[in-house]
């Protein structure tokens, strides 16, 4: 595999875990009692929220992520692969709107095909 096409997939691989991640804090977050019930001391609520098991997990993905993203650039140019982080919005989504029934609506639509083409253009430079 050439340099490039390694970088490629490390780009990917960085755009699917940081997608995967937000996915899991959501997640986690939709399944975590009332604040209020955490208590009122802001060290246990955030205990309580980062212990959540599905949002420990999308922090750790975060981590992966975020160390697969230094590999990348250390091998190519930040206004190479940054705008790629971009694609991790579209998957989510995709994921929000076909998973979590969220409403994605005509602008949010457009909004991702503009991503989609920017992200292209980048990748063709």
């Amino acid at each position: 595999m050439s340099p490039f096409a390694l970088s490629l997939v490390l780009i990917l691989f960085t755009v699917i875990t940081n997608a995967t991640a937000q996915i899991m804090l959501k997640r986690g977050m939709m399944q975590l009692v009332p604040l209020d019930q955490l208590g009122s001391n802001p060290v246990m609520i955030a205990f309580g929220i980062v212990f959540q098991p599905w949002v420990f997990l999308g922090l750790s993905t975060f981590v992966i992520s975020m160390a697969s993203h230094l590999v990348v650039l250390s091998r190519v140019q930040l206004s190479f692969a940054y705008p790629f982080l971009s694609l991790a919005y579209v998957i989510a989504a995709a994921y929000a709107y076909f998973v979590f029934g969220e409403d994605v609506g005509a602008m949010r639509i457009a909004g991702i095909t503009l991503i989609c083409a920017g992200t292209l253009f980048i990748s063709m430079s």
